[in-house]
């Protein structure tokens, strides 16, 4: 069932809770850190012998092996929340733009880094092959969120059922590892790779090798405005 623009405003309003409430929890953790630094500082001091051996091995109370050990560790979890920020931002803003829940968008989006793809050519692959439909089915047999046909699925998962390319993970990332070899198998140009995926290897060499040009008008449809490369390195 298509969610109405109510339910997706709510999803969309939670995950900016979400976004603040990680923010929040970001300074939290720095005051922690401080205060952690301050309680355990007279315990430091005593255990530091005189004050000058104090100032030539520590600081405030710290040995400075264990305050470059704690400054790490902090920037590690700010580095993490960071990235989890960039990531709910970026969901949001996709679920917006392609008027999907959020919970697909996620999925659309975790998976294409995984797989190696770009997410914004990920979303538009999507789009392109099924408009977000989990359940779409072709004439000619491709099934899912990025119609894969079941026999090039085999290649990639041997023995994968028709029913399993209607689950959304297992058809999002059987169809975004196709499209990252056919990338690699095409030198890195993207539009002769959606090409083959769309139309098929034999189909686009017979018309290559018949002078002709291989366009259907798919690729320009997937990268119409489109700045990346396609692939993550």
């Amino acid at each position: 069932m298509l969610q109405t623009e109510y339910e997706r405003r709510g999803q969309r309003e939670r995950y900016r809770a979400r976004v603040r409430h990680m923010a929040a929890a970001v300074g939290v953790a720095a005051v922690v850190a401080v205060l952690v630094a301050v309680r355990n500082a007279p315990e430091a001091r005593a255990a530091g012998g005189t004050a000058s051996q104090a100032s030539s091995g520590t600081l405030f109370g710290f040995g400075s092996q264990q305050v470059r050990e704690e400054l790490e560790a902090t920037k590690g979890q700010l580095d993490l929340a960071n990235a989890q920020l960039e990531r709910l931002n970026a969901v949001v803003r996709l679920s917006g733009q392609y008027h999907i829940g959020a919970d697909l968008a996620g999925s659309v989006y975790d998976i294409a880094i995984a797989e190696g793809i770009e997410p914004e050519l990920g979303f538009r692959l999507v789009k392109a092959e099924s408009d977000f439909n989990e359940h779409a089915t072709s004439s000619v047999g491709a099934l899912g969120l990025t119609q894969m046909m079941p026999a090039t699925a085999q290649f990639f998962v041997p023995g994968i059922t028709h029913e399993a390319l209607y689950q959304r993970e297992t058809n999002l990332r059987v169809g975004f590892r196709y499209l990252r070899t056919l990338v690699r198998e095409n030198h890195g140009d993207l539009n002769l790779a959606l090409l083959v995926y769309n139309r098929g290897e034999g189909a686009v060499d017979l018309s290559v090798a018949q002078g002709r040009d291989p366009s259907n008008g798919y690729e320009r449809e997937v990268t119409k405005g489109y700045k990346g490369t396609g692939v993550i390195n």
